[in-house]
């Protein structure tokens, strides 16, 4: 899968389940019910244990599963998230040598930023999204107010999404949600409860999918065709031209 194929795969689900696991076991499970409930990405963080081995893993045996790294906070980490097959790079800040790594290596990279003017760097210096992390802290109307001063920039909202919050993010502006415990929480992983992520998937899912409706512009009503008042003047005239 291409850098393009990933950017608007991305787009399209428009969720990023980060995984933060105390095992690459629990990490494995949770990428399998994530992708099993309808979203099959899945960001794997470098605090996981033996992560860079188990998105290799990953990447081999899930072909159609976009695989990533979070947490990535340099660039030797980068590189061996990269040589292991990551499909995009992240992290909660900005670094600039991993934004350019990145870019040489023709994967996706979204950086953590917050205030506009870490937003506009990060773009400016090839980001293919900017995560606004951690945006529980400043909520939707913070995004919003970033998409009116940047409409240019696409951004994903990470860091403290809930069910309550997911669709208002979507409605201010964001690309994309990046969701951690609402979505895989700590007590389904410890119980595998594989069918609460998978309902938590379908979940969130619909809070994307009914917001983005909202934000479709209203269809215009088929139009009626023109009058003959010709017609009228025939029928009341019979052989007149």
């Amino acid at each position: 899968m291409n850098k393009a194929e990933v950017c608007e795969q991305i787009k399209k689900i428009g969720i990023i389940p980060a995984i933060r696991v105390s095992s690459a076991e629990e990490a494995h499970f949770a990428a399998d019910a994530v992708t099993q409930g309808g979203i099959p990405i899945v960001e794997i963080t470098m605090t996981v244990p033996e992560a860079v081995e188990l998105i290799s893993h990953l990447v081999r045996e899930h072909e159609k599963m976009i695989v990533g790294a979070g947490t990535v906070l340099d660039t030797e980490t980068a590189r061996k998230c990269v040589d292991a097959g990551a499909h995009f790079l992240t992290a909660p800040g900005f670094d600039v040598a991993i934004v350019e790594f990145s870019a040489k290596a023709n994967v996706t990279v979204f950086p953590g930023a917050f205030t506009p003017t870490e937003v506009v760097t990060a773009w400016r210096c090839g980001s293919d999204f900017v995560k606004v992390f951690p945006c529980g802290l400043a909520g939707p109307k913070y995004i919003k107010t970033l998409r009116t001063a940047l409409p240019q920039i696409p951004l994903i909202a990470a860091g403290g999404v809930t069910q309550q919050t997911a669709g208002n993010f979507i409605l201010a502006g964001a690309a994309a949600i990046g969701v951690g415990t609402d979505l895989i929480p700590s007590q389904a992983i410890e119980h595998r409860e594989a069918t609460r992520i998978r309902e938590l998937a379908h979940r969130f899912l619909g809070f994307v999918g009914d917001a983005r409706r909202l934000l479709e512009p209203p269809k215009e009503p088929p139009q009626k065709p023109k009058t003959d008042f010709w017609k009228f003047h025939r029928h009341a005239h019979p052989g007149k031209p």
